[in-house]
């Protein structure tokens, strides 16, 4: 009995370092650290690469000292997932895009490795962990992309500290603005989720991808789905979908990408798309709600576009 006991032990510890080792292997070449908001919020981050050039700065004659940045190459990427999901789900974009510029993803307060709080769970006040994240790093000049819930944080933060310092904007399968049908899929899906938290939540995870994923990578995003308290996955549920972000959309005045997948709302993808000036809209047709995981190569090589039609192209003015 004592010697089974020891093999269960043994076995279980093996596992751990297995599994510590596989996501070790999977972030080689990354930087971890945190970012701590005014309201003392701590934002983990992740980090690989290095700014291709450091952007040009050109100090005008305007008043209060205001400098030109110019864009001379890649900009900066900061990546913003959705609903209770970790950094890691944007491995294949951090290990691509890190071969020529700096990229950030960031796990939202209440998600990954940040802090678990019940405060703040809605769109506004993470957009300005958004923002904390791009000052203390130095982003600017950035290209935010913004994931599912993270589209209308992304709003959101546009609509607060307006396109200064943002070279282009990505928005990945979200909305910003929820009518009677999706609220009533998203009322039910939350219903399930507070009766059977980890079976729920892993149906949620299978059901971001069409095409097949290795059982190990399902239970990874799943476990990492479940730091999320359930009480603050269910509170950011309600701080996203009573948040109505259409109007900002107008703000946008940078270049804009919106890649989405074929689904029953493309009518409000084409809304999004004509309420900011000079979108371009992108559709994957076999690809899943994580379409940058279904079809990496495809979206990394979008974002590759995306990033050539803004070098030299795109400046923004700070203090």
């Amino acid at each position: 009995m004592r010697k089974d006991l020891c093999r269960l032990l043994g076995l279980g510890l093996l596992l751990a370092m297995a599994s510590t080792l596989s996501a070790q292997v999977l972030l080689t070449g990354t930087r971890s650290g945190f970012v701590k908001t005014a309201d003392g919020i701590n934002i983990h981050y992740l980090e690989a690469g290095s700014p291709s050039v450091h952007a040009s700065v050109e100090v005008s004659d305007r008043p209060m000292g205001e400098a030109q940045i110019g864009v001379a190459a890649n900009p900066q990427i900061l990546l913003v997932p959705g609903w209770t999901m970790a950094a890691l789900i944007w491995e294949k974009q951090i290990e691509h895009f890190s071969k020529v510029t700096r990229v950030v993803a960031m796990d939202p307060r209440s998600q990954g490795e940040s802090t678990k709080t019940t405060e703040g769970l809605y769109p506004d006040v993470r957009a300005k962990d958004i923002k904390a994240v791009v000052d203390q790093l130095r982003l600017s000049p950035v290209v935010l992309v913004g994931w599912s819930m993270g589209v209308n944080e992304v709003a959101s933060y546009i609509n607060q500290f307006g396109n200064d310092g943002v070279a282009g904007v990505v928005l990945v399968d979200g909305i910003v603005h929820v009518d009677d049908q999706f609220a009533s899929a998203i009322l039910n899906l939350a219903g399930g989720i507070m009766k059977d938290r980890p079976a729920r939540t892993e149906a949620f995870v299978r059901s971001m991808y069409r095409k097949p994923q290795s059982e190990e990578y399902i239970q990874r995003v799943t476990a990492a789905a479940l730091e999320t308290p359930t009480a603050e996955a269910m509170a950011l549920f309600i701080g996203s979908f009573s948040t109505d972000n259409r109007p900002a959309l107008a703000k946008f005045a940078r270049p804009t990408l919106l890649v989405v997948t074929k689904s029953p709302f493309d009518a409000v993808y084409l809304d999004m798309q004509k309420r900011i000036p000079g979108s371009r809209l992108e559709q994957f047709d076999d690809a899943g709600h994580a379409l940058f995981v279904d079809d990496a190569e495809r979206f990394n090589a979008l974002l590759d576009q995306f990033l050539g039609t803004l070098k030299g192209s795109a400046s923004t003015s700070t203090p």
